[in-house]
């Protein structure tokens, strides 16, 4: 799932500014991460670029070790730390060697003790800053956001993390996904992992529940890359109506009426519609403390049906209208405001003038929830 063309984000070549980063991403080990980016670098070569192997481990996979044969590879470093001995990515050697793409297998990697760094992304970022384009792999379990998630999923802690910063800085990402099914396959004919390790695979992490919910997280990483790429074409070409995609629902919160009926309905609307819910306030002055409690009542709830809550400062019909148009909102929920009909008469309301703003977008009014007698 390439989300630009095969070339488009590299630079002029080594040295001149950032180097771009590409991320074969995957959801487990085996899909063909490695595979995939050295098939890329035999294409990339076959076009005249300069390119060589940094680091790339075959995991005793024939195919791959091929693949790797043909390209040039810069000599790994050996690191010695109480007497032992690892092989691990040569930073300054890439540095002199100047290509203009080097392939970095695991980002996530952790370096041997006395390494000049911890960890191998923070290598690439070395590489990167130099003015040296780099491919690189990464499995979606080792985003250090996911890292509750995952170990939720897998019971089991996942330590070598990478910062979303750097995929999300990434020039481009490409999806490597296979069916859960073909992968047990390949795992079960020993093309994963050595036949005498298939079993201990298969009752661990390479359980088709892990898989299956390893590779939607993984999916769901691609698409969210997809989508920042469309708002920003949309945001550079001045393009303020929403296309519809896929919906967003926005929640408008309120601190002087409880929004937990907005909350529910808006998450109802989005499972409906299969799609993203936000929750938004906006806050024109600080909050006295009833409406404090308002509002933790209303993030409480925000957090357990895990709609994120974005908080805007300014005013509000002016934040509420910004936020859709530059967030492709396609929903929004907002409640009645508890207004007078002289106040009605004489200001226009805060729906009016979204309705008003917002041609595009439709807008659900929620009625306000009713009072209990005193």
């Amino acid at each position: 799932m390439p989300t630009k063309p095969d070339d488009a984000s590299l630079t002029s070549g080594s040295g001149s500014g950032r180097g771009a980063l590409k991320i074969f991403l995957g959801f487990a080990a085996g899909v063909g991460k490695t595979y995939a980016m050295l098939d890329e670098a035999h294409r990339r070569r076959s076009r005249g670029q300069d390119v060589v192997i940094g680091f790339v481990e075959a995991h005793g996979r024939a195919t791959t070790a091929e693949l790797a044969s043909d390209l040039e590879a810069v000599p790994r470093k050996t690191v010695e730390f109480r007497g032992a001995t690892a092989e691990e990515l040569d930073t300054e050697a890439v540095l002199a060697r100047k290509p203009y793409v080097v392939l970095v297998d695991a980002l996530e990697h952790t370096n041997a003790s006395g390494s000049a760094r911890e960890k191998r992304w923070q290598d690439v970022d070395v590489i990167l800053e130099a003015g040296i384009n780099v491919l690189s792999t990464l499995d979606v379990e080792h985003l250090e956001s996911l890292n509750n998630k995952v170990s939720d999923i897998l019971g089991t802690e996942i330590k070598d993390t990478v910062p979303d910063r750097v995929l999300h800085e990434a020039a481009e990402i490409e999806m490597i996904d296979i069916p859960v099914r073909a992968l047990i396959n390949r795992l079960e004919r020993g093309d994963v992992v050595p036949m005498e390790q298939v079993a201990e695979a298969r009752a661990g992490f390479f359980r088709e529940g892990n898989l299956s919910a390893m590779r939607e997280l993984a999916l769901r990483e691609a698409a969210g890359r997809v989508d920042e790429e469309l708002t920003e074409y949309r945001r550079e070409k001045r393009i303020e109506k929403p296309w519809a995609v896929h919906d967003k629902v926005m929640i408008c919160l309120s601190p002087n009426d409880g929004s937990l009926r907005l909350l529910r309905r808006g998450w109802r609307l989005a499972q409906r519609l299969h799609s993203q819910a936000v929750a938004v306030f906006v806050e024109e002055r600080a909050p006295d403390e009833k409406e404090e409690r308002i509002l933790r009542e209303d993030v409480s709830l925000a957090e357990r049906l895990e709609i994120p809550v974005v908080k805007l400062t300014g005013k509000v019909v002016d934040q509420l209208i910004e936020y859709a148009r530059a967030n492709a909102i396609t929903q929004i929920v907002i409640g009645h405001s508890n207004r007078t009909s002289i106040q009605q008469r004489f200001k226009s309301s805060i729906i009016t003038d979204l309705v008003r703003e917002l041609k595009t977008i439709d807008i659900l009014v929620v009625a306000a929830e009713k009072q209990p007698n005193t």
